[in-house]
């Protein structure tokens, strides 16, 4: 059947009727506007080729996703005792979305992949035991599902691949003073391989992709000279916006959003080009964009408070006023804001630095940011135990 006439059909179903038939009509409108978005992505992302400075136009390729409220979960939790409990909180309160760990902060991947790409390139374990069993369990609870990948951390690929690293002058792969090893984000293959690994999410079912550590290690700068690793005449922030542009061009055409965590400071300041962060510039390749605006996070003296961690409603209220500063020049280009907040006790700043946070610290932050005219949102809690009580 031709495709206009295809989607003639599936519109007309969407006039007259009572009230329950309308509000099909309305769902079935958003669906057949998400398909109508899908064939003119799949158009426009053959002829795009991936240019920092030139981002193709925005078309959304999911336009029934809902508002997303949701919280993090680890692997471990998603195929463990712990998601009965998470599941319980989203079927009781206004949450409705879950981003999960597919490819963790070591550089797993989180679930036994039978694709032999993935295989090569990384160590699959079976932290979530059925990741299709998972994925009905989500659909049954009406849960939009994420899936978080840790791009360039990655110990696993670097140890196990280190021409896709960095090395040092003996011959060892280098690390941060954490321990941990970074991968090399001039090098296509890295890119591929996350990609690939984003693919499998989204024909397991995932809405939407969300990459993390999207960019160089922390101080990379300061190391560069005594690394050897390939790259080429790019900058770091051109090589980071492109790898974000590249991967919306093969994912965008499956259907799923591409979003991007970010350090929340970046929307207050000059791109950090050490590590090859530049807000607005990944902003424009992306569907969402999640500034990691935690109180915690921020120094003494930020939004002229001494201890931001005690206060949450400024801090939250002063970041989203930076990054709507930052963000509301792209116009059509701008992304989805979906900051992460806080609900979780940072004592590690020590006695008279921090508060205990609960359902008032949260209440806070989601009050700034419904100020701003911010209404989505994730919650972080390592731990994935959350308030369950907040006015979400």
């Amino acid at each position: 059947m031709n495709i206009f006439w295809a989607l003639m059909l599936a519109a007309s179903s969407t006039f007259g009727g009572d009230q329950a038939a309308q509000t099909q009509g309305t769902n079935q409108h958003a669906s057949l506007e998400s398909i109508m978005n899908r064939v003119a992505i799949q158009g426009q992302m053959h002829s795009t080729q991936v240019d920092a400075d030139n981002p193709p136009a925005k078309i959304d390729p999911q336009t029934n996703a809902p508002k997303v409220k949701g919280v993090y979960v680890t692997a471990y939790s998603a195929g463990g005792s712990r998601m009965t409990t998470l599941l319980d909180l989203l079927d009781k309160t206004e949450l409705n979305a879950m981003v999960i760990d597919l490819k963790d902060d070591a550089g797993y991947i989180t679930y036994k992949t039978e694709n032999p790409e993935l295989k090569k390139m990384g160590s699959p374990q079976k932290f979530i035991g059925d990741i299709d069993k998972l994925m009905t369990r989500l659909k049954k609870h009406d849960v939009y599902p994420i899936a978080r990948i840790v791009v360039f951390k990655d110990s696993v690929l670097a140890k196990k691949h280190p021409e896709l690293s960095f090395v040092k002058s003996n011959g060892q792969v280098w690390s941060n003073g954490k321990g941990d090893n970074f991968v090399n984000p001039y090098k296509k293959e890295v890119w591929d391989y996350n990609i690939a690994l984003a693919k499998e999410a989204a024909a397991k079912g995932f809405k939407e992709i969300q990459f993390d550590y999207v960019r160089f290690p922390e101080g990379f700068e300061n190391h560069e000279n005594e690394l050897k690793f390939e790259k080429d005449d790019k900058s770091r922030v051109d090589v980071i916006a492109e790898f974000v542009q590249y991967a919306r061009k093969e994912l965008a055409p499956l259907g799923v959003r591409v979003s991007v965590d970010i350090f929340g400071y970046a929307a207050s300041v000059p791109a950090a080009e050490g590590i090859g962060q530049d807000f607005a510039k990944i902003s424009e390749n992306v569907d969402v964009i999640s500034p990691m605006v935690y109180p915690s996070h921020y120094s003494t003296g930020w939004y002229g408070v001494n201890d931001p961690d005690k206060n949450p409603y400024i801090t939250i209220k002063g970041s989203m006023k930076d990054t709507l500063k930052k963000l509301d020049p792209l116009g059509e280009q701008k992304p989805i804001i979906r900051p992460w907040i806080q609900d979780f006790t940072a004592s590690w700043l020590g006695g008279g630095h921090y508060i205990q946070y609960g359902k008032k610290e949260v209440d806070e932050q989601i009050r700034a940011m419904k100020e701003m005219g911010v209404d989505e949102y994730l919650l972080w809690n390592a731990t994935n135990r959350y308030t369950s009580n907040a006015n979400f």
